[in-house]
Formats: structure tokens, sequence, C-alpha cells
């Protein structure tokens, strides 16, 4: 069987299945399959495949049908240009995380604190676009700090990353110039909703509090301001519908310049703050 008839035996079945983007998805998977990048995959549909690559083919296809997420299946995602290893113990990095990425990267840091981390998406990614640089990110998986090690190894950044366990600001010590989080914020009652993708392949505590959704927000907002240099930033990542209640909490922490800003689609995406102080200090401690 050639590449080519395959991607047409697998389109309709992934679409059957309730697939947004069959076609996408599954010209994704058979590149992965075949061992190519995605942009090479037309010049090889007309080859024959080989007995195991047939199988490749069908054990991703046959996951992607039980609703996978395609990151998953391929162990990777780009984000922000750059190759990001992807397990179920991690998050599947996002395009609208990027929003936070170009705020941080917006002014020079020299100390950056990625609260639960995950991948390491957003505190490498910081670290790929500011070279002086480094950082710690933290979580309460061991797993995902495996990943998260691991990315930094790939992208040669593991000698300006450290990853350690913490929950919240609870193992960690110091003071940065730069506080970014992608926390969970989805509401408990919202969780039902989710596309499958999300809601049985994503770990949960990544994705939810629990309660209102607000429940990392209050523990990041109280111990902002003991961890950030005076005229440090913070950048959080929020749903469309919670700037106006995480911006509150910031308030009323005692942090200043608070502003809420949309993602490309117009939607609110990030909440950005200042500690009180010169900020002329900053990256110096």
């Amino acid at each position: 069987m050639t590449g080519a008839e395959a991607l047409r035996l697998a389109v309709p079945r992934l679409a059957a299945a309730g697939i947004d983007g069959a076609a996408r998805d599954a010209r994704l998977l058979l590149a992965h399959a075949l061992g190519i990048a995605p942009d090479r995959l037309t010049l090889h549909l007309p080859e024959e495949m080989t007995a195991p690559q047939a199988r490749a083919y069908e054990a991703a296809i046959v996951a992607r049908i039980s609703r996978q997420p395609v990151a998953q299946i391929t162990g990777t995602r780009l984000f922000w240009g750059l190759p990001f290893k992807v397990t179920r113990d991690t998050l599947d990095p996002r395009p609208e995380t990027e929003t936070l990425v170009a705020e941080a990267l917006s002014r020079p840091f020299a100390k950056v604190l990625d609260l639960g981390t995950g991948t390491g998406c957003i505190l490498l990614s910081c670290l790929r676009g500011m070279p002086v640089a480094r950082g710690l990110g933290v979580d309460i998986s061991q797993a995902a700090l495996g990943v998260a090690r691991q990315n930094s190894r790939n992208l040669g950044l593991a000698d300006r990353a450290r990853f350690e366990v913490s929950n919240w600001f609870s193992g960690v010590s110091g003071a940065f110039d730069l506080i970014v989080s992608n926390p969970p914020y989805i509401a408990a009652d919202e969780m039902p909703s989710l596309a499958p993708e999300v809601r049985d392949w994503e770990p949960a505590a990544a994705l939810t509090p629990g309660g209102d959704g607000l429940g990392a927000y209050r523990a990041i907002a109280r111990g902002a301001e003991a961890r950030l240099m005076p005229g440090g930033r913070i950048l959080v990542e929020i749903g469309p519908t919670q700037g106006q209640a995480v911006a509150a909490l910031f308030a009323a922490a005692g942090l200043e310049d608070i502003r809420i800003l949309p993602d490309l689609d117009g939607r609110d995406r990030v909440v950005a703050a200042t500690a009180g102080g010169a900020a002329d200090r900053c990256g110096c401690a």
C-alpha cells in the first residue's frame, strides 16, 4: 500500500469518529509513521509503505480515533517555533500561550520563575529569547519535571534552566525579576464539557484546581510579591472570562500596573502586573 492509499483510507475513519481536522491529523500521523517531516509528506505519498510503517500508521490512527491528542501520539508539539516533548503527564502546549511568551520577551529579564512548568515550554521559550537569563521551573509532578528537563537538554538550555518540585512557591527561595505561569484555571463544573482530547487525556491537576477555577491565582497572588524583585513583573495565563477576577486578586495583593492582554483572537489571555519599587534593581539580586 502506498502512503497516498493509506491516507485516503484513514481520513474518513477519523472523520467518522468526530475528529475535527481529520485530513490534517491523518497527514501528520502518516508523516510520523514514515519518520519524515510533515512538509515532506507529499513527496513520499506515491511510495510503498513498509510493513512496520503500515503498522505504526494503523496504531496511530486507532489512537487518534480514541481521541488521544496528536501531540501525545507523535510525542512532540511545536511551540514558539521550538519542538517540545509531550506526554500524558503534561499539558499540550497551545498557541494562545505564546501571547504570554511574547509579553515576557518585550522587556529584558535576568531571573525567571515558571510556576507549574509542565513541559517547560514557557520557561524554555523565554530563555531561548533572552540569552543572558537563567530560570527555575517548578511543578508538583515529578513526571512533568522529567519531561521539562529532557526538553531543556534537547534545546541546549540545560545549563540555564533548573527544575524542582514545588507546590507554587512552597519550595522556592530567592527573588526574580520575572514570574510566569499557566496555572490550572478551568472551573470544576466546566470539566465535563471539555473536548475528550483534553478531558480524558491531559492531566486533570494541570487543567483544574477545582471549585471556581481561581484557586491557583489566589495562591500565586499571595506569594508573588515576596518572590518578585522591586519592579519585577508577573504574567499569568487566564481563561477568557477571568481577567477582571484575577486582576482584582493581584490588586488586593499589592501588585501594580495591572493589565489584561488579549491573544491573537482578541480574547483576554494574560494578566500582567509589577511589584512596587524601582525597576532598575531587577536582575541584580
